[in-house]
């Protein structure tokens, strides 16, 4: 890695390695089995080949998106780039988050290596202490939402600001190709299937960060993605950054903070965030969390009854979820859900416990359900 990450950077996008990396990246999980992925894999060393040179002579060109709705954690439409432009943008990645990641400020936590969610509620919680170390109980809370991000971002400043950090003409030619390719779908926002669109959303919203962090002075602040949490002293003050914040996200940003998820309020509420009710002590799950556990157990054994689900899929939905629930002092709630339905138990594995699935037991809860859902279905 060259001391300056200026440096040759289109030559290690195109690079022979790095290409391979990325087209290695886009066959994890269910992607290998994708039609145009397998059609891909097929004669893998021409087409690499083919697509390198194309990018390396300028000749590549974006084929458009498919578009799907996904539905949790809730129902968005997702367009999503073909196979061969997929392994573009994440070639693209793979170098621009060596030249960016170090230029963020280190409370943003937002797809950035080594952050995440539970990372940033451990911060927020930390922040919250010393704030209320500092200031008392008179604290306050600012917590920001931006309405509508990711269809909202406006490109071309987003092309502005690109420039500023990348001089090399050939990469910012690539990356406005795939930029301006968003122009098919609406004329403001990035899709959201694009690899890419994550790390130009934290360039964009480090304008936010750096003016709170620089300008502002904020010794509290955190942001992931379009959420940002900001502690400070009063209410009045507050009301003060709140309005600085929103005229700079206006005028500068051409975003607008939403109504109703942005608020100041008082330390001593606790704040709801990336998936919890954060206390300065301690943290709870949020009910939306326990409810669409609660809802997708009483669904398990009718859908493997049915195959429709497998014992495997559904175990790893359940500790899935139970790593997110651990961060939370949620025992109780955990050994309610044992309690409650006699099909699952907790067994140690390593350092930790799983759940698993006594398959024997699953038919009485199975039919259990099939009569609430006849019962429903004849009320209504």
């Amino acid at each position: 890695m060259p001391k300056n990450l200026q440096q040759g950077l289109f030559d290690r996008i195109v690079d022979e390695e790095n290409i391979y990396d990325a087209y290695k990246q886009s066959l994890k999980g269910k992607g290998k089995y994708k039609n145009n992925a397998m059609k891909f894999a097929l004669d893998e060393t021409y087409n690499l080949r083919e697509l390198r040179r194309s990018l390396i002579d300028e000749t590549y060109q974006f084929d458009g998106y498919e578009e799907f709705p996904v539905f949790e954690p809730k129902e968005r439409i997702i367009n999503a780039p073909f196979y061969k432009d997929k392994i573009v943008q994440l070639a693209i990645n793979n170098i621009l988050k060596e030249l960016y990641n170090s230029t963020f400020i280190y409370d943003s936590y937002a797809c950035i290596d080594d952050k995440g969610t539970h990372k940033c509620v451990d911060r927020i919680q930390h922040l919250m202490r010393k704030a209320k170390w500092k200031y008392g109980d008179g604290t306050y809370v600012i917590k920001g939402d931006i309405k509508k991000f990711f269809y909202s971002i406006d490109r071309d400043v987003l092309k502005i600001l690109l420039p500023k950090k990348i001089k090399c003409k050939k990469t910012l030619r690539l990356l406005f190709k795939i930029i301006d390719s968003a122009d098919i779908i609406d004329l403001l926002g990035l899709p959201l299937g694009n690899t890419l669109s994550q790390i130009c959303a934290n360039i964009y919203m480090n304008e936010l960060d750096q003016f709170c962090k620089r300008k502002l002075g904020l010794k509290y602040y955190v942001r992931y993605m379009d959420d940002f949490f900001i502690f400070v002293e009063s209410k009045d003050e507050a009301d003060r950054v709140l309005k600085l914040v929103r005229e700079f996200v206006e005028e500068k940003l051409h975003l607008k903070l939403n109504k109703d998820k942005t608020k100041a309020f008082p330390l001593a509420q606790g704040l709801n965030a990336i998936g919890y009710k954060i206390y300065v002590t301690h943290r709870l799950l949020r009910n939306d969390s326990k409810k669409n556990i609660k809802r997708k157990i009483k669904a398990m054994p009718h859908l493997i009854l049915e195959g429709k689900l497998t014992v495997e899929k559904a175990e790893q939905i359940l500790n899935s979820w139970k790593g997110h629930a651990e961060h939370a002092n949620s025992h109780n709630f955990i050994q309610g859900l044992i309690s409650e339905h006699d099909f699952l138990y907790l067994v140690k594995k390593g350092n930790k416990t799983v759940f698993r699935i006594d398959v024997s037991k699953l038919e009485k809860e199975g039919e259990d359900y099939d009569i609430v859902q006849e019962q429903k279905v004849a009320y209504v």
